[in-house]
């Protein structure tokens, strides 16, 4: 009897340990904060049934921070989409401005109210590279439908006959200015290194987009006009919690800061260099016709312990020109001393990864990192990753967002940027891919429930 008995209560013991473990299983789930689902479902959001030299590509996501079910993207030259169900099922259209014309470089974001902002270059004439005319401005035209329509838009930096080119925006949640961030050429493509240079150039719109400052040169030096790493490029904005403005861009193998603590008006002196960019940032890759690595810069604007931190993220060679990586540094005092560049990708040595882009979640704070990866081939075999971080870029979890390897090709342009978006656990990267010389568009659906930090959710 005795013997029996305790066989009983072993059981039962067994039994309360394993219900416990697997509570506790659940409750890890749960949290999102340490669990990620092995696969994601990849949507295609476009498609082209052969090569045509003009996409869809160079792809651009938003996730509205006023319904993160609302999602705009766009695509080379002037295609736009638009999602009410988190980018499940999606809608088109043809981007059209009778004013400035539209000509690719397309940037995707969505202010706190609602509204969708599309960036693009400029091709008054529609004629394209037959018009001395094309790339005279920098574009941006506003949806207040939830990306469904966009007026004929509004312009920044016109200075003809110098060129605009590669811009990006961020929008001020308090007071929902827009910042705009781009290159200027003298003349695009031009040899004569003395005559013809390109500089970073800076606007705001504090009417919601209608209309926009004069453009200030805010980079201290200038490159040349070659599109190379030269050139001074890839302007990124970003507004830190006290309306200061932040821009970093690449040159000369370096990636520069400067900041704005008066509303634009004033920039610091002197650039800061922020990091080391070995190699610059246009790379070589295998399959890849070229690939740019420039920077990308957030600002953690949410109520979390990391509000007003700066995340830079971008691509180097400094491991060799066989092993490009991606890599992250911050900065706790307004972009004034920047950390030393941590690596992203969590793979061994040898592999390229590159093309990344860095969204920054600013109810959570977390960081999100998407890039192409060929970790697990030999070859030119290409997979979509997205790194994750929830501790202010101290440690990533890199997770395979694609479902199925591509290959590039050459001879196909493949664009000069992927994007991803987050807000409030909705995260939404970007990518294209190639299938025997044809274009596609897609996205992944991540959806993270809201993190725990000190017990308590993250609130706006």
């Amino acid at each position: 009897m005795v013997n029996l008995i305790s066989s009983k209560k072993l059981l039962s013991t067994l039994s309360i340990a394993l219900l416990c473990s697997a509570c506790a299983t659940s409750q890890k789930k749960g949290t999102g904060t340490d669990y990620f689902p092995k696969t994601y479902e990849n949507i295609l959001i476009a498609k082209s049934e052969k090569n045509d030299g003009h996409g869809p590509c160079e792809p651009s996501i938003a996730v509205s921070p006023k319904n993160p079910q609302n999602v705009a993207a766009g695509a080379i030259l002037n295609r736009y989409y638009w999602s009410n169900d988190g980018g499940r099922t999606w809608k088109s259209g043809a981007l059209k401005s009778k004013a400035a014309g539209v000509y690719g470089d397309p940037v995707l974001i969505g202010d706190w109210k609602g509204n969708f902002f599309y960036s693009h270059l400029s091709d008054p004439e529609g004629t394209g590279w037959a018009s001395d005319k094309l790339l005279d401005r920098i574009v941006i035209q506003k949806s207040t439908d939830g990306g469904k329509t966009y007026d004929d838009g509004s312009w920044c930096g016109l200075h003809h006959p110098k060129d605009q080119d590669k811009p990006w925006l961020c929008a001020d949640p308090k007071t929902g200015n827009l910042a705009c961030s781009w290159t200027e050429f003298d003349k695009y493509a031009s040899k004569d290194l003395e005559k013809d240079h390109s500089r970073i150039l800076f606007s705001q719109s504090t009417d919601g987009g209608k209309s926009w400052s004069e453009a200030l040169a805010i980079s201290q030096f200038e490159g040349n006009c070659l599109d190379d790493d030269d050139t001074t490029e890839g302007a990124v904005p970003a507004y830190g919690p006290n309306g200061e403005i932040y821009v970093a861009w690449s040159y000369d193998e370096k990636i520069w800061f400067d900041r704005s603590t008066d509303g634009g008006k004033t920039w610091l002196q002197q650039d800061i260099v922020a990091a080391e960019q070995p190699g610059g940032w246009e790379i070589e890759i295998a399959g890849l016709n070229r690939t740019n690595v420039m920077p990308i810069l957030v600002c953690d604007l949410s109520s979390g312990p990391n509000r007003g931190t700066l995340y830079l993220c971008w691509g180097d060679q400094r491991n060799g020109a066989k092993d490009t990586d991606i890599f992250m540094a911050k900065s706790v005092d307004g972009g004034l001393q920047w950390s030393k560049p941590v690596r992203v990708n969590d793979d061994k040595k040898g592999h390229q990864q590159f093309l990344p882009w860095l969204a920054i979640d600013q109810v959570s704070g977390h960081l999100y990192t998407v890039f192409y990866d060929r970790r697990n081939y030999t070859d030119e075999q290409t997979d979509v990753y997205v790194a994750i971080s929830q501790d202010a870029g101290k440690s990533f979890k890199n997770l395979k967002v694609s479902t199925t390897p591509f290959d590039p090709n050459t001879l196909v342009f493949f664009g000069d940027y992927n994007h991803i978006s987050a807000h409030d656990g909705v995260v939404r990267p970007i990518w294209t891919r190639m299938d025997k010389g044809a274009l596609s568009v897609w996205t992944a659906i991540m959806d993270f429930k809201k993190p725990v930090v000190k017990g308590k959710d993250i609130q706006d």
